[in-house]
């Protein structure tokens, strides 16, 4: 077992977090906190050997790609929202298969969850982060794209910041 955490959570809220986690035989991995607790681990995808047909991981200097308090009157929403990652100023590649981002919500109030997922697939049921005390919380998620937009669900009423760092390509 490390001797490092994956996840804190000290104030007992519902929490989400997203982890790389090497797996051991017949993919199995193991958890261990240190108060009881339900767990829910999803899993969003994984590393495979390389191939000549693979993608890369492109790093770059964080950017944001949104940030919901500057679009508009600088209203917080609510619901689904589209995201056009290409377009915006961060410039990735066109041909980009996934994104690597850091989303962060400043909710008005409680925010159940927040998820983001390709556009054009359907909503997921996993979250990508909670925020069930209504404080200011972030996450690292790994995105899948097929035309350069993603998709966003808020749970409730929330500002969101969304930076990109790396992308997935050819």
């Amino acid at each position: 077992m490390p001797v490092v955490s994956t996840l804190n959570n000290p104030s007992g809220t519902v929490v989400a977090n997203a982890g790389i986690v090497p797996v051991g035989v017949n993919g199995a991995i193991a958890a261990y906190p240190d108060q009881d607790t339900d767990l829910v681990v999803d899993i969003n995808g994984y590393f495979a050997d390389p191939t000549p047909d693979g993608l890369s991981l492109y790093p770059m200097a964080p950017c944001r790609v949104l940030d919901t308090r500057k679009v508009g009157n600088g209203d917080p929403f609510s619901g689904q929202l589209l995201v056009d990652v290409v377009e915006s100023m961060c410039a990735t590649a066109s041909n980009s298969s996934g994104y690597v981002f850091n989303a962060a919500v400043v909710p008005q109030g409680g925010l159940g969850y927040l998820t983001l997922w390709p556009d054009i697939q359907q909503q997921p049921l996993a979250s990508t982060l909670n925020a069930l005390d209504g404080m200011i919380t972030s996450n690292m998620a790994i995105v899948p794209t097929l035309n350069g937009y993603i998709d966003v669900f808020a749970s409730g009423t929330t500002q969101l910041v969304l930076d990109i760092s790396a992308y997935f390509a050819p």
